[in-house]
């Protein structure tokens, strides 16, 4: 049984995360989720809103890190 409160830590993780390791706040956005179908209480809904953006926030950021990182080295072969 999960503790209460996890899913709620994982989502503010997950979105503090999602700027600085895209890739760990998507990871840890989605476990936040599944906590989250465990909990019921004061906090469930407001995790899961938190769990939800910091994976939205953290798949936009990595992919747009990729697309950069293709873009510039596109851009070195043109020099």
């Amino acid at each position: 049984m999960a503790e209460k409160g996890v899913s709620y830590i994982l989502g503010i993780v997950s979105l503090v995360l999602a700027f600085f390791v895209p890739l760990a706040g998507v990871t840890l956005g989605i476990v936040g989720l599944v906590q989250n179908k465990k909990e019921k209480g004061e906090f469930a809904e407001k995790a899961k809103k938190l769990n939800v953006l910091g994976i939205i926030v953290g798949a936009l950021l990595y992919i747009t890190s990729i697309l950069l990182l293709i873009f510039s080295q596109g851009l070195s072969n043109l020099i």
